[in-house]
């Protein structure tokens, strides 16, 4: 799907915040909550069983407590980054965890080619400078690995950026699909996980190294 936009079209607004304050203040108190319901998460977890590599080294980017993986797979590893240390520590399936503002430092501590497939779960929408961290994330990503960045119709409003507020469902996914081109990744997919007519509307955007 060709986006209807283009970056260079955007205002000079668009990664505006209605709360402006520091990301990491604002992510100070553990929420462990899940932020898309049931059904969201079933579609989510159905799509990685298939998607991400069994046995195979992962990132789960802007994590938290949760990261909607397959309980039946195994995986070599999952490292976690997030902006809460409780809310990383509690998560299962991380074999380990950092804690970075991608917005200030868009680079990760993590190893050029080490994984074999990295996931933004409903987080891309606060990136105020998206295509440096996702230029960085397909750093860190073996030749062919995907990143799988996904989303619904759900955020914190003050700190989504603007760009993101004005959007609807096929906007956001044009919108990360333009994101993920302008970070160099290949290949690009748009998938529909559940239209919304159940449960929480679910999208994912994949692209490849």
């Amino acid at each position: 799907m060709a986006a209807a936009f283009s970056l260079a079209e955007l205002p000079s607004w668009a990664f505006d915040k209605e709360d402006p304050t520091d990301d990491l203040q604002f992510y100070a108190e553990a929420r462990l909550v899940t932020h898309i319901d049931d059904g969201a998460i079933a579609a989510l977890t159905q799509f990685y069983r298939t998607a991400l590599p069994a046995g195979g080294a992962l990132c789960d980017f802007m994590s938290s407590w949760v990261s909607h993986l397959p309980e039946e797979v195994g995986y070599a590893e999952v490292i976690g980054h997030g902006m809460n240390a409780e809310e990383l520590a509690a998560n299962p399936r991380l074999t380990r965890w950092f804690v970075q503002d991608l917005n200030a430092d868009p680079c990760s501590p993590l190893a050029r080619a080490s994984l074999d497939a990295a996931m933004i779960c409903v987080g891309v929408q606060y990136l105020e400078d998206p295509i440096p961290v996702l230029a960085d994330i397909a750093r860190t990503l073996k030749p062919g690995a995907p990143l799988i960045v996904s989303f619904s119709n759900r955020c914190f409003p003050t700190k989504a950026v603007a760009v993101w507020l004005r959007l609807n469902d096929a906007g956001h996914a044009a919108l990360v699909q333009l994101y993920l081109e302008a970070a160099g990744l290949a290949n690009i997919e748009i998938h529909t996980l559940s239209d919304g007519s159940r449960c929480d509307p679910m999208y994912a955007v994949v692209g490849r190294r």
